[in-house]
């Protein structure tokens, strides 16, 4: 009870004990000093001293501890109002209760027991945490007890925290992305409770719930760029950011293309280009410059020399989508030709078309002009010269008139791109005065070709009969040269009227050839209807230029013919007797040559004795295949004409074939010896020797 004195009394007096006036109802002693506690209150748990004291003797005491306890009722552990908060200085735990004493008090983690240290400590009835931490999430329980109770209370405390630094993913997970793709992407942390996400992308920002997930549909290439994830914890506060960059990129349109160019008529412009895309692609020309690249577009400029002659040149163009490369060769042009037209070179086929890839490379190739003609609308004839010369770069072409150059004054035109020369005049004789020349020329070499025109005139013509007789396909060609501006049509044959091919119908006359059909100039072919397969007709074509009239072409005849006259009949009577007799000598020579030939094997033969020594002769000198006979006058024959020159040219043959109004062009690399330029190399066996054994 402290220092207090609750009770006093003398021993062997009959005066009762002193006890104090608050204690009486609990305390009470006897004359022997024993002390007795009556219904004692919980306020009386404490330590009592007991002092006896004899005059001139000293004194003597004796200490002892009363405690008071009470059924423990109603414990209750309760979380504070402030929340657990990661980072905070401490949190604390109280236990409270409706009444009893409390003797022993245990505090448990889990199923772990708590012991004070420098994270825990107990203080009265408060645990106490300093600077909890996410790990600190659990139940928490408290044991209390005394003598006559035992009672536990537990409480769950959640500590808060984050967001930690975002992980942001993207869904499927790519380098980049192509336009027209789509995707997500993800902003997660560890926090709780679980953070909101807000994503900003340029000017837009967007606030989505946990996980964060954001979804991009079919993207563009606007859509790519840098995207700024916050999370925020609303009940801490607590912001974090990350930020991602998302690539999405476009193809560029086609493919790579490559060109050289004459600059000046000195230098070479080598020019590489792949347009488009995002972003946009690297160009380079290692072989030229290892160094230097563009972007989408790159020229070089060299001066132009013989090791540029023929030599490829690669543009490599790096896109991340794709890799990429062309290829230029200065002085080498690839051509694709596809014809189908009227000839009578070679005989005919099944097949329609044949294409044929020709490859030159060096300064302008050699090449024949192509002549074509028409008539305006003024009725001036239009004679058009086209130079087209197998060059890259391609060659710029200068034209002349006799020794005067043609500066593209009237009545001479010059096409933008200088290959091609248009003369205008009405009459036919002023296109003959003098010669043309052009002149192909780029960096690397020029070549010069000589036009001398012509007039109307007819090369080749030709007849076929359909297997009735009642129709016949009359076909021609003219000179590369000519000036040609239409055809008539002639019949020679007996009265009788006859049907063209426009459908309307003439009469005409067995004593001279008649027109019976016209022809513009582009035309190689007639079709002559309704004739009589038992009558003889004769046909012809006249080449005009407007109203001059060339020669006319030799006369094709159709039918069973005129029969023989007299001076046929007699000399056939008198072949007939020498042809019996000259193969009655022709039988006695073979005759006479096998009797010979049998008696001389018949003869003994003695082995020679020395070698027989050949005689080796060079093969005659060959002759190149000839070319293509008869002149073509349409512009897509003179380019036939054209090709097979060119074929000729690096050692392959070609020939048109055909039959109406299909015909082909055919090439092949020459077989045999007679059609190779070179001569191959004679071989010489070696001579054969004979021995024998005379005995």
């Amino acid at each position: 009870m402290g220092d207090a004195t609750v009770g006093t009394w003398v021993i062997n007096s009959t005066a009762p004990p002193d006890i104090a006036n608050d204690r009486r109802n609990v305390l009470s002693m006897d004359a022997t000093g024993s002390l007795s506690f009556v219904h004692v209150p919980l306020g009386y748990t404490s330590n009592y001293t007991v002092e006896m004291a004899k005059s001139g003797l000293g004194k003597s005491s004796v200490t002892f501890s009363l405690k008071v306890f009470d059924v423990i009722q109603n414990v209750a552990l309760n979380e504070p109002s402030g929340s657990a908060r990661e980072g905070a200085a401490r949190f604390t735990l109280q236990y409270s209760m409706q009444r009893g004493v409390v003797e022993q008090q245990t505090w448990f983690f889990g199923a772990t027991e708590i012991q004070a240290n420098s994270h825990y400590s107990v203080e009265g009835s408060s645990l106490v945490i300093d600077r909890p931490n996410r790990s600190d999430t659990g139940r928490y329980t408290v044991l209390l007890k005394n003598p006559f109770s035992l009672v536990t209370s537990g409480v769950n405390v959640t500590v808060r925290y984050g967001p930690d630094e975002p992980v942001l993913e993207t869904r499927p997970a790519r380098p980049f992305y192509l336009e027209g793709d789509s995707l997500s992407v993800s902003c997660t942390a560890d926090g709780f409770p679980p953070p909101t996400a807000e994503w900003v992308f340029g000017t837009q920002t967007t606030v989505v719930a946990y996980p964060g997930v954001l979804h991009l549909p079919r993207v563009q290439t606007s859509n790519g760029g840098l995207y700024v994830c916050t999370l925020l914890n609303a009940e801490t506060g607590v912001k974090s950011q990350n930020n991602l960059t998302l690539n999405i990129y476009a193809r560029p349109a086609g493919h790579s293309t490559c060109s050289v160019h004459s600059v000046n008529d000195v230098d070479l412009q080598y020019h590489c280009q792949w347009p488009g895309g995002t972003p946009p692609a690297r160009l380079s020309f290692p072989a030229l410059n290892a160094t230097r690249n563009g972007v989408g577009n790159l020229s070089t400029i060299l001066p132009a020399s013989h090791d540029l002659d023929g030599k490829t040149v690669t543009c490599m163009a790096d896109h991340p989508v794709e890799l990429s490369n062309c290829s230029i060769t200065a002085g080498t042009y690839f051509a694709f030709l596809q014809f189908i037209k009227p000839t009578t070179c070679c005989p005919p086929t099944d097949f329609s078309s044949r294409t044929t890839t020709t490859s030159f490379s060096g300064a302008p190739r050699m090449f024949l002009p192509v002549v074509t003609t028409t008539v305006d609308p003024d009725g001036k004839i239009v004679v058009t010269i086209d130079c087209l010369s197998v060059a890259s770069p391609p060659a710029l072409v200068l034209w002349s008139k006799g020794s005067e150059d043609i500066a593209g004054t009237a009545p001479h035109q010059i096409s933008g791109d200088t290959a091609q020369l248009q003369i205008r005049d009405y009459i036919v004789s002023n296109f003959l005065l003098q010669n043309y020349t052009c002149t192909c020329r780029n960096p690397l070499g020029s070549q010069r070709r000589e036009i001398q025109l012509e007039g109307p005139s007819i090369s080749h013509s030709g007849l076929f009969t359909n297997h009735n007789g009642t129709i016949v396909t009359l076909t021609w060609e003219v000179p590369p040269t000519s000036i040609v501006t239409g055809f008539d049509v002639q019949m020679k044959g007996p009265n009788s009227q006859s049907r063209n091919l426009s459908g309307t119908q003439k009469r005409g006359s067995s004593a001279g050839f008649h027109t019976i059909q016209q022809k513009p100039g582009r035309a190689r072919s007639a079709d002559i209807f309704f004739l009589d397969p038992k009558l003889t007709y004769g046909f012809r074509v006249i080449p005009k230029a407007r109203t001059t009239a060339g020669q006319p072409s030799v006369v094709q005849t159709a039918g069973p013919g005129e029969g023989l006259s007299g001076s046929a009949i007699a000399g056939l009577a008198a072949g007939i007797p020498c042809g019996l007799l000259l193969l009655v000598l022709l039988g006695g020579l073979i005759y006479m040559c096998v009797y010979l030939r049998r008696n001389k094997s018949r003869q003994t033969r003695y082995p020679k004795p020395r070698a027989v020594e050949k005689a080796v002769t060079a093969p005659a000198e060959l002759t190149p295949h000839p070319l293509l006979t008869g002149g073509l006058s349409s512009p897509d024959s003179n380019r036939l004409r054209q090709v097979v020159f060119l074929m000729q040219h690096v050692g392959v043959e070609c020939c048109f074939f055909g039959r109406f109004t299909v015909f082909h062009l055919a090439c092949f690399l020459p077989q045999t010896s007679s059609e190779r330029s070179v001569a191959l190399p004679a071989f010489v066996p070696a001579p054969p020797v004979r021995t024998a054994t005379i005995v």
